[in-house]
């Protein structure tokens, strides 16, 4: 396309939305002046020359920093990086490579495509991003915990009973299957997303918020985890359901997915740390697509009062008393701990109520964007949210083998209803550790 194509394009979402000062159209027309377009092969460094003699000439000279944005398959990371590097670096500023996800398929081909990105960059300059590492409520997890004393002697296995990571959409691949297909819901959301905001949850004090302090600490934890056991695991796929007039298809109803795939599209486990902070304490995850609700969200259940004097106003099913801090990551981002009060009246009814902070209410500022965060981040050289190479083995470690042997094995994932809550297999290993999912019984007082 010509540069006037790409303006055009950039103009129809461009907003200033963030900053919302005078000049506002001014600023845009700067911004789209200096949007251009440059057409290439992914693997030839002449093609990069070129790329590198445009740049030069907008560049005049001064200092300039380069920021490569690899939104492209997998396998051709390399080639993009090797021509990059050897024929489009800057010659007198920094050069920096973001990486999409996936980081590899398990850890043989995470460490393969580690090694091969460091023959032509150091790790300083390897951005790999995980967008759910820039979502405000992510960010806020450290500050909840680091800034609030009242947190601090609670998030320990003394009064958690069990943390869990959800993660639903209420839509299932619709054309995305093959690419999906060839990963499956716990390569492509539980070993990056919900691994990444377990370990910031679960992590020690930093010595500072440095951003090689902080993952430091992240990578502690997730060695400290035992390897995923495979009778700790749950797998389903959605199948086709009719609801009222509407007839939703099965996973293997996409011309995209093979017949007779296997791939899930559901994965609940459970998993453990093993550390004095934490030993003992379930961690579940649970992710899946075509559920009956699109919701991301950290539940935090606390212990039942040891004694209560008022057991006996709740009747028999403790659960109902049980304290919980819910993080809602999206959407409709907020936190709320469920307390127990007392109904207003002569008797003594208890009942459980929400104290409640709902970000929309609260903030009339607009929530940046994940990505808008993370960009910035990179260009800013803050390494914080990104995710360093021993911290990805650590991921793939966890993960590799319980997906190796779902592979070999040729588990068969138990089916669900599109639009349904999921496998009835989710509910056995929750209630196998004690637990039930937080988001079955809740109702959302954000909604």
């Amino acid at each position: 396309m010509t540069d006037a194509e790409l303006r055009d394009m950039v103009s129809r979402t461009l907003t200033c939305r963030i900053d919302k000062r005078e000049n506002c159209s001014e600023k845009m027309e700067q911004f789209l002046k200096r949007c251009f377009y440059h057409s290439g092969q992914y693997d030839s460094e002449k093609n990069f020359a070129e790329l590198d003699m445009k740049l030069r000439d907008h560049e005049k000279g001064r200092v300039s920093n380069r920021l490569f944005y690899l939104s492209i398959p997998p396998y051709i990371f390399i080639e993009v990086v090797r021509c990059a590097s050897n024929s489009a670096s800057s010659a007198n500023g920094w050069t920096r490579v973001i990486v999409e996800k996936p980081f590899g398929r398990d850890s043989e081909s995470s460490a393969s495509l580690t090694r091969d990105l460091k023959q032509y960059l150091v790790e300083d300059q390897i951005f790999r991003i995980d967008h759910y590492l820039g979502k405000e409520l992510v960010e806020n997890l450290s500050v909840l915990r680091f800034s609030n004393l009242i947190f601090g002697p609670l998030w320990s296995r003394q009064y958690i009973r069990n943390v869990q990571f959800i993660f639903s959409e209420d839509f299932g691949t619709e054309g995305r299957g093959g690419y999906f297909d060839s990963y499956g819901i716990i390569r492509d959301i539980m070993q990056n997303h919900l691994l990444q905001i377990l370990a910031l949850f679960a992590m020690e004090t930093p010595v500072s918020l440095d951003a090689e302090d902080v993952r430091n600490e992240k990578v502690k934890v997730l060695r400290s985890m035992k390897p995923l056991q495979l009778e700790n695991v749950v797998i389903g796929q959605y199948k086709s359901h009719t609801k009222g007039s509407v007839t939703y298809p099965a996973y293997t109803d996409d011309n995209t997915v093979p017949k007779g795939s296997l791939t899930p599209t559901f994965a609940a486990a459970a998993l453990f740390i093993n550390n004095a902070r934490w030993d003992g304490v379930p961690f579940l995850m649970k992710a899946g697509k075509a559920l009956h609700s699109k919701i991301a969200e950290i539940r935090v259940q606390f212990k039942h009062v040891p004694g209560s004097l008022y057991n006996s106003s709740f009747g028999t099913d403790l659960d109902r008393t049980t304290n919980e801090l819910v993080i809602r990551l999206q959407p409709d981002e907020g936190i709320y701990l469920k307390i127990n009060n007392k109904v207003p009246g002569l008797a003594m009814r208890l009942d459980q109520s929400n104290l409640n902070l709902h970000y929309a209410a609260r903030y009339a500022k607009e929530i940046p964007d994940a990505y808008e965060r993370l960009l910035l981040d990179a260009i800013e050289g803050e390494r914080r949210l990104f995710i360093r190479s021993d911290e990805l083995d650590a991921a793939w470690a966890l993960f590799t083998p319980v997906l190796k042997e779902l592979e070999e094995k040729k588990v068969m994932p138990e089916l669900y209803p599109y639009g349904s809550r999921g496998p009835v297999g989710a509910h056995y290993l929750a209630a196998r550790h004690n637990v039930q999912w937080g988001d079955i019984s809740a109702e959302h007082p954000l909604e």
